[in-house]
């Protein structure tokens, strides 16, 4: 009945000191920190993919995705903004189960949070040192996102954290765009409510300090789907909850009214598989109606080497360990299309 201590971590000063960003990929980083604020803030009309696996499970399968991507993206760059999804925390229902390279840069070993922290700055490191991206992921620990803050160009509150106090007020204080989900049960109130908060300024507790953010003007909703009354998955993606979300920001007065929908998680069912109709559906939604346009700025898409997942210590390569993913023909094609309808 109490927490065993293990040993004393090293802050995120002395992390980024070790695996520091090299002067060339800072200005990698701020080239595209610009570009991706500029879809938010209305002044650029590119569309935003953030795509990429469930869960960053192992070093060599994401490093090949990535240098897929990267020929990919070159191909679309004058119509989409591509952003991989690295996320290295891995939120779990129960607690049970893989939680992501952060607890377990091997996922057959045990956990080992120094080689976690090391193994998820390297990994983010060489997106950018390699493939010029700066990339996504989600901020499950709050006081863990200083870590990877010098190399995030955006950021995402999962369903599970976007009611917590912490998470909103650490958003408040981030200088990229951070997504907003709505809850699991679906309420978009609150989800609106967690973007105000991220949206102004706070005097909080963090990291034992005493600090007050500025309030960031490009938090914003992900709309993800969400679990009925009666347990089962429902969707918030179509032309009318787009619509609704509108409404909801302008009753809101928040800057920069934006959304990107998840194709995946309840929005599918889980059904990785349906993320193609959805994500097309929603470009076609863009297409019908210029208030929609403006509001929907991108798709959130899970996406990895192979189709589908597969339990942990069956070592196919590139295949998700966590929720099924689209493999990379069918990603290559779906952001081809995507490129062709906007």
């Amino acid at each position: 009945m109490s927490m065993n201590f293990h040993r004393k971590l090293p802050i995120p000063m002395e992390v980024k000191k070790e695996f520091p960003v090299t002067k060339s990929m800072e200005k990698i980083k701020i080239a595209r920190d610009e570009s991706i604020r500029a879809v938010f803030d209305g002044s650029s009309d590119k569309f935003i993919l953030i795509i990429g696996p469930c869960s960053a499970d192992h070093v060599d399968p994401v490093i090949e995705y990535l240098s897929r991507l990267k020929k990919l993206s070159e191909q679309v760059s004058d119509k989409i903004i591509i952003i991989p999804r690295i996320y290295t925390n891995k939120p779990r229902t129960t607690g049970q189960g893989y939680k992501g390279m952060l607890h377990q840069p091997d996922p057959d070993a045990k956990p080992d949070m120094y080689k976690g922290i090391v193994a998820i700055r390297e990994l983010h490191l060489a997106a950018l040192r390699d493939f010029g991206f700066s990339c996504a992921d989600e901020m499950l620990y709050p006081e863990n996102h200083r870590y990877l803050s010098d190399l995030l160009s955006y950021v995402a509150v999962g369903a599970r954290s976007v009611e917590n106090q912490q998470h909103r007020l650490t958003a408040s204080g981030i200088e990229v765009p951070v997504g907003m989900k709505n809850p699991t049960g679906g309420d978009l109130s609150v989800m609106m409510n967690s973007i105000v908060a991220a949206q102004s300024s706070h005097t909080f507790l963090y990291r034992g300090w005493e600090v007050t953010s500025d309030g960031n003007p490009y938090a914003h909703a992900i709309l993800r789907g969400f679990v009925d009354y009666a347990g089962k998955s429902a969707s918030n993606y179509h032309y009318e909850d787009l619509l609704k979300v509108e409404e909801l920001y302008e009753k809101s007065n928040l800057s920069n009214p934006s959304v990107i929908v998840d194709t995946n998680h309840n929005n599918s069912g889980k059904k990785y598989l349906e993320q193609i109709r959805i994500a097309k559906d929603i470009v076609y939604s863009r297409n019908q109606n210029p208030t929609i346009k403006r509001l929907v700025k991108g798709l959130m898409i899970e996406s990895y080497l192979e189709d589908g997942a597969q339990g942990i210590g069956e070592h196919v390569f590139g295949k998700s360990i966590t929720d099924p993913c689209l493999g990379w023909e069918k990603t290559e094609q779906l952001i081809l299309d995507i490129a062709d309808k906007l």
